[in-house]
């Protein structure tokens, strides 16, 4: 216990926490934005569009994340001169957001599209029956029914976001969990323990909440046939 009560007064534990939420949360709704986008080409009838956004989620999906974060900062950061901000720490913080939504936008894009494969081919040919077009078709009849069956994998996927988003130390964002775990473990080596507890059941208190909401959210907005 004594070790428990030295970690948290030496260090400013929730803080390294609240980052990564941050980090989730910005990514989750950049990706989201970005997800759809990719979704409505995949399902366009335009063939370059389809080919295109097909692969862009290939690309992300078959790409590490740490190769990704690395890039953002000697790649786009360093050599493209990409930058968000005079601050390296607002900068790099923003680079490791882009970098995350960047990637999870191919898993979204994908768990949108299995909502997709859900909704009945009728629903499509009734909205062209009605004289929709395209865009009118995806927005107000397809997405909002595919989204009711998407938000299963949609939670696995933001779930597996907040655990990714530890690779941000990668992008140099020297203030979240995997960096503040790496310096204490660096300087209080005998405490390796404790700190494992530490982070171990700070993300199990993170993750389980998303993972209850998820299971209630796909009960109630199920679509039952």
């Amino acid at each position: 216990m004594d070790g428990f009560v030295q970690l948290f007064s030496d260090y400013n534990i929730p803080a390294a926490f609240l980052v990564n939420i941050e980090l989730t949360l910005w990514s989750a709704l950049f990706s989201t934005v970005l997800g759809v986008i990719l979704v409505m080409m995949r399902i366009s009838p335009i063939t370059s569009l389809h080919k295109v956004a097909g692969i862009y989620v290939e690309f992300f999906k078959n790409m590490p994340l740490t190769i990704i974060m690395v890039f953002m900062v000697l790649g786009a950061y360093a050599q493209l001169k990409l930058s968000f901000s005079d601050t390296f720490a607002t900068n790099f913080f923003w680079l490791a957001v882009t970098g995350l939504s960047l990637y999870t936008a191919a898993f979204v894009c994908e768990s949108l599209r299995s909502g997709i494969n859900t909704v009945p081919l009728g629903q499509a040919e009734a909205a062209r029956a009605l004289g929709l077009n395209f865009w009118q078709a995806a927005t107000q009849i397809i997405l909002p029914q595919a989204v009711r069956g998407s938000v299963a994998p949609l939670g696995n996927t933001f779930i597996a976001l907040l655990k990714n988003s530890t690779v941000a130390a990668a992008a140099s964002v020297a203030t979240e969990t995997s960096s503040l775990m790496s310096e204490m473990i660096e300087y209080h080596a005998d405490l390796i323990v404790p700190i494992f507890l530490i982070f171990a059941f700070g993300y199990v208190i993170l993750i389980i909440p998303i993972g209850m909401l998820t299971t209630y959210l796909s009960n109630r907005l199920a679509v039952r046939r």
